[in-house]
């Protein structure tokens, strides 16, 4: 998994300095809160409660100059989960009597393809809204260990996201992120899987 995130990181580098010639590129801080949850594979046998989270880590936007679109990469961390009622299933009842948290720590890569609209005849310098979209690639670092749960190392997930850019520096963004692959799984239960679902605010600030 680190050779993994290791060949993802010195991709996303290479594409920066690619393009970087014919394009404006800026980074920056970025940071934010969420609401998460997890979707299971097969009907519920346990309640899932949305829990909050948070995520913050570095960005990098290249804009391609006169056509309005580009691209964004970033470099976070982001802590969702969720809260399982495991007890409801006859067999944890007496182990897990109440609300079970299940917090997931990852280091996320994203590479959006992103289209700013510019054409305000100046008034994009003070307010440009912007949309993106692309997959993120998360790798997992961290849990609070629950026995009867298995963990995937990491996950693909695609972000859709829209936001507004402050004075040619600030972006507030609001975003949506859709798992794609199993995040945990119960040890003794066949094939009963859960996917991210993750709602996210972010402040980011562009040099």
């Amino acid at each position: 998994m680190k050779k993994n995130l290791l060949s993802y990181i010195i991709v996303l580098m290479s594409l920066v300095m690619a393009f970087e010639a014919s394009a404006e590129f800026r980074y920056g801080p970025t940071a934010g809160g969420n609401m998460s949850t997890l979707r299971f594979k097969q009907d519920d046998i346990w309640t899932a409660k949305s829990m909050y989270g948070f995520s913050a880590g570095i960005m990098g936007e290249m804009m391609f100059p006169g056509i309005g679109f580009g691209l964004d990469i970033g470099l976070q961390y982001d802590m969702r989960g969720a809260k399982l009622n495991i007890g409801e299933f006859p067999m944890w009842a007496d182990e897990f009597p109440a609300e079970q948290p299940v917090r997931l720590h990852y280091v996320n890569l994203p590479i959006h393809l992103r289209y700013k609209y510019t054409n305000l005849n100046g008034f994009e310098d003070t307010l440009a809204p912007f949309v993106y979209a692309g997959p993120s690639v998360g790798f997992l670092v961290g849990h609070n260990k629950v026995d009867c749960l298995e963990y995937a190392g990491g996950e693909l997930g695609v972000d859709f996201g829209i936001g507004l850019e402050l004075m040619r520096h600030w972006q507030v963004s609001f975003n949506y992120n859709w798992g794609l692959t199993y995040a945990l799984k119960a040890k003794v239960l066949t094939n009963y899987s859960a996917r991210n679902s993750t709602f996210g605010l972010r402040l980011t600030y562009l040099f």
